[in-house]
């Protein structure tokens, strides 16, 4: 991921709870030239060290996953429209925005494995429902349906990029004067990018005029 150095993002542990609060990436891969894409929720282990998901059988990306194949997902968070109008200064316009990438290695998993991995996404999506299902309230017969449609896989993580693009490289004023206007918005993306901005001000303009 092209990142400019203003932009760039190293704090690991950051990094990890994006993915845990962003969870719903794009899978990328690769077969034979082609380049496959799926939209899916994914869990990161606790140590981060691994993502876990499945995709449908009938998909058939899942013929392109090989423990020797590198594969990219993408977790995209808050982004949204900078206007040129908001600087002190003439200038383009441009967006800013918050987004990880996952490299790594993907073999499928089966049986125990695609279980607990089943268990775990559900019960992360459905703790905060007014009656949560969980995948034991399920009746065995049924789960076995259910698994025997998918297929399970595990990422082992070789790298993880992140980009904050957050307005770092612009003037006190215009990075005030951007949060500001984001403020007037109704939408959430410009909510969360402004309250971003302001988290970093001090580390930005600290003893600064």
């Amino acid at each position: 991921m092209y990142t400019p150095k203003y932009f760039q993002h190293t704090d690991t542990t950051a990094i990890q709870d994006f993915i845990r609060e962003h969870g719903f990436g794009i899978l990328i891969s690769q077969k034979d030239g082609n380049l496959m894409a799926t939209h899916i929720p994914l869990e990161l282990s606790e140590d981060g060290n691994k993502l876990t998901g499945h995709i449908s059988k009938a998909n058939p990306q899942w013929k392109s996953f090989t423990e020797s194949g590198e594969v990219l997902v993408i977790f995209n968070g808050p982004h949204t429209y900078i206007s040129s109008s908001w600087y002190n200064h003439k200038n383009v316009p441009t967006w800013n925005y918050m987004a990880v990438h996952a490299y790594g290695t993907i073999r499928t998993i089966e049986g125990e494995a695609l279980f607990q991995s089943l268990a775990h996404l559900m019960n992360k999506y459905e703790r905060d429902s007014m009656h949560p299902v969980t995948v034991e309230s399920l009746s065995a017969e049924y789960i076995t349906k259910a698994m025997q449609g998918v297929v399970g896989f595990e990422i082992v993580i070789t790298k993880l990029e992140a980009t904050h693009k957050l307005s770092q490289n612009r003037d006190r004023e215009s990075y005030d004067n951007i949060i500001h206007e984001l403020k007037k918005r109704e939408d959430a993306d410009s909510a969360q990018i402004a309250r971003a901005m302001e988290k970093n001000h001090n580390s930005l303009f600290n003893g600064k005029s």
